[in-house]
């Protein structure tokens, strides 16, 4: 009796238990190709933990020194692991206040960005204190910025030949106000310094009988 040509049942099966080269390296790459796609739809889906939340930002480039009106700022959902500390999530907290710095279109507003008291924590300590001054050379205030440190000196009397005398020292400027833009307007800017509480209030003092200029660091 002749072998028989076709294969039989047991070959059959360990055919299909044991794929040939071809059919396993077919296998490999369309397995490869499916992480790949998972990968990226892993990239591309959002983060479920990132919040989106509201906050202040900048409706258009703003200088320091203005009062910040409703058309200045408006409110955008940010994401919140890009939210800087301190960013201001009421537009009532913001319009009305004073801007201690420049802010370019779209930047989010930070309760150091406006005058008070936390800015001037943050500028010279939890005590500290902000100081408006009138400054003999006016020349001065084109000078100098925010976060600037200066020296203050005083003199009892800028047309005598009194020796000025060092005030106050290692105060931070917060705020220069801008210059005047009418036309014969009278030059009355002042920089508002941030001091250390008792410090503040001496030179809050000396200022009501000296006139002060600064140095800076």
């Amino acid at each position: 009796m002749g072998e028989s040509l076709g294969p039989t049942l047991t070959t059959r099966i360990r055919q299909l238990v044991r794929p040939d080269f071809t059919r396993t390296v077919l296998a490999r790459r369309v397995a490869a190709g499916g992480l790949v796609i998972l990968a990226a739809v892993a990239a591309l889906r959002p983060d479920p933990g990132d919040r989106l939340i509201e906050v202040v930002v900048a409706a258009h480039d703003l200088g320091p020194g203005a009062a910040l009106s409703v058309d200045d700022v408006r409110m955008e959902k940010r994401s919140a692991t890009t939210i800087p500390d301190g960013a201001q999530t009421v537009l009532d907290a913001v319009v009305g206040a004073t801007l201690a710095g420049p802010a370019r279109r779209g930047e989010v507003l930070t309760d150091a960005r406006v005058l008070g008291s936390r800015l001037a924590g943050l500028s010279a300590g939890p005590d500290a204190r902000v100081v408006p001054l009138h400054l003999a050379d006016a020349a001065v205030l084109d000078l100098i910025r925010p976060g600037d440190v200066v020296d203050v000196m005083g003199a009892a009397d800028a047309h005598t030949d009194a020796q000025p005398t060092l005030v106050a020292s290692d105060a931070v400027v917060v705020l220069v106000s801008p210059k005047q833009k009418a036309a014969g307007a009278g030059d009355d800017r002042v920089v508002l310094i941030a001091l250390p509480a008792t410090a503040a209030h001496s030179l809050a003092a000396a200022t009501l009988v000296q006139t002060v200029t600064l140095t800076i660091h």
